[in-house]
Order: C-alpha cells, then sequence, then structure tokens
C-alpha cells in the first residue's frame, strides 16, 4: 500500500528537527537492543549465505572463484574485521559439500533468510508499520532477496573473470589507450561500492509492509551510506590503533569484532529509517501507533 502525502521542502531546519525527532524515536523503542538482534541474526545468516552461493554456483559450474567471491562479499569491510571472517568462511568451504538439492543446501538458504527477517522486523518497528502478512509471505520475500542476492554476486563474479578477455580483445582491436582506463579494474569495485546502497534500497522499499515513495525514503537511505561508511572508516581505525580484541576474548577476538562491526551498522540503518519515519511525521503528522511487536521476533 502506498502513502500519499503532500511534498514538503526538505531544508535545513527540518533535517535538524528529523534528526532530534530520528534520536528520540530510536531511544523510545529500543533502538539499541533491536541493533543487536538484527546484528547477531546477519552474524548468523553470513556462513549459511556463503554456503548457498557456493551451492547455487556448484549447479551452474564446477569451479567457484572464492577469492572473487570474498572480496565482493567482504570488499567494503574493514580489513582487520574481514580477515578472520574470511579465514572461517575458507575453513567451512573446504569441508563443505553443498547442493541446492540437498537438506544442508534448503537449510543454508532458510537460515541465511534469517538476517532479512531481522532487518524486516527493525524496519517495520521504525515505520511504525503493522504488518498484517501471514509468515509465509514475509519468509518468501526475505528468501526471494536471498536468491537474489546471491545471484547478483555470482552474475559480478561471472562478469568480473569475462572482463579481462573482452579487454584484450578490444586492445588488440583498438591500439593504443583507448582502453587503458577500462583494462584490469574489472568490475569488483564498482559491485563492491555498490553492494551496501543497493541492500539498503532493497530493504526500505520491499521489507516494510506499506510502501512508501522513494522521495520520502531517500533521506534516510542517504543518511544510512554517509554514515555507514564514516563508521566503516572510524572502526577500522579503531581497531587497528587501540582495540585489542584478542586480550579479552581470545580466540573469537575476530568474530567479536566483526559482530561489533555489524551492530553499528544495524544501528545506523535503523537511524535511517526512523529519520525517515520523523520526517514522515512532518508531513502527514502524528500517527496513530500500532503496539510495538517484542524486541525478537521468532525466526
Amino acid at each position: 500500500m502506498s502513502i500519499e502525502t503532500t511534498s514538503t521542502p526538505l531544508t535545513l531546519p527540518r533535517l535538524l528537527r528529523g534528526l532530534r525527532r530520528a534520536a528520540s524515536r530510536f531511544g523510545e523503542k529500543g533502538g539499541w537492543v533491536m541493533s543487536s538482534h538484527v546484528a547477531m541474526s546477519l552474524m548468523m545468516a553470513l556462513f549459511p549465505f556463503v554456503l548457498f552461493i557456493v551451492a547455487l554456483a556448484g549447479a551452474l559450474s564446477r569451479d567457484v572463484p572464492t577469492d572473487d567471491l570474498f572480496d565482493l562479499l567482504l570488499g567494503s569491510w574493514p580489513e582487520q574485521v574481514a580477515a578472520p571472517i574470511e579465514r572461517e568462511l575458507r575453513a567451512v568451504l573446504q569441508s563443505s559439500h553443498s547442493s541446492l538439492m540437498t537438506v544442508g543446501g534448503v537449510l543454508a538458504l532458510y537460515f541465511a533468510s534469517n538476517g532479512v527477517e531481522a532487518v524486516r522486523f527493525a524496519l517495520s518497528r521504525a515505520y511504525h508499520d503493522a504488518d498484517p502478512r501471514p509468515f509465509w509471505m514475509t519468509r518468501l520475500i526475505s528468501l526471494g532477496l536471498v536468491i537474489a542476492g546471491a545471484a547478483m554476486v555470482l552474475l559480478a563474479v561471472a562478469v568480473d573473470l569475462v572482463l579481462p578477455i573482452y579487454t584484450n580483445i578490444l586492445n588488440a582491436a583498438v591500439p593504443g589507450q583507448v582502453t587503458s582506463w577500462f583494462t584490469g579494474i574489472g568490475v569488483s569495485w564498482l559491485f563492491i561500492a555498490a553492494t551496501p546502497v543497493l541492500a539498503i534500497f532493497a530493504f526500505h522499499l520491499i521489507l516494510p509492509p506499506r510502501r512508501h515513495r522513494l522521495r520520502l525514503l531517500l533521506p534516510g537511505i542517504l543518511l544510512t551510506v554517509v554514515l555507514g561508511a564514516l563508521a566503516g572508516w572510524g572502526f577500522s581505525v579503531y581497531v587497528s590503533r587501540f582495540a585489542s580484541y584478542s586480550a579479552t576474548y581470545a580466540g573469537l577476538a575476530g568474530a567479536m569484532s566483526a559482530l561489533i562491526f555489524l551492530y553499528l551498522n544495524a544501528a545506523i540503518l535503523i537511524f535511517g529509517a526512523e529519520f525517515n519515519g520523523a520526517l514522515m511525521e512532518q508531513e502527514e503528522g502524528p500517527q496513530p501507533q500500532e503496539p510495538l511487536a517484542p524486541v525478537a521476533p521468532d525466526v
């Protein structure tokens, strides 16, 4: 269901009021607690998601370029956070023989969708949307997003493998430096930069039960992208210079640093949705609020 509202200019005072109101809404609805639930769900969904990608790739071809796969999936993460997670993922893949047609492949897909379900639940709370959709419908939407994400990753890997061949042919046909910028860069860097943005767009557009117009969603999406980039840079500096997770968590240091990184990004995602909700509140006036569901849904 779409929401029709009159257009109101986004002036600086209105944006500042929206930020203050978003902070208030975030605290009133237990945003930090919800962020921990989303972070834990995403962490638990990461390994099944990679297993599902490998299973999907195995159904299409024999070999999976794992180096390219990890570059695409973890390239936007700080190196200190991504390295231990990549190491554990490689260990899992070496001992895994998942197939799409086995129980393991189906379970990997289902558990990967739990992360999307957690995001859906958080965004619905942020927008004050009561979700009347049955369980099977919301789960199918989450499964569809997982499958679409896996397909996009494999498409990017395939293009990245074919692109050097194409550029060599182009260089032979067009001598000189016409393709010097194009040669060797592939699409990995573009996919790494675009993946978080596309995921945030998909979450806001598809997951909430009500369909809000893109104009109403853009402020929170842009805020999430900017704050996410700053958080990634800041957390990278913090981990490399100040943090000593190994002294506190020993062998779990890599997992804990990744979990805290996901926690920060989950909080930013929810805050961006609250910012959109605050701006919509300014346009539409206070809306009757549905009773909030428990913080941790059954998934």
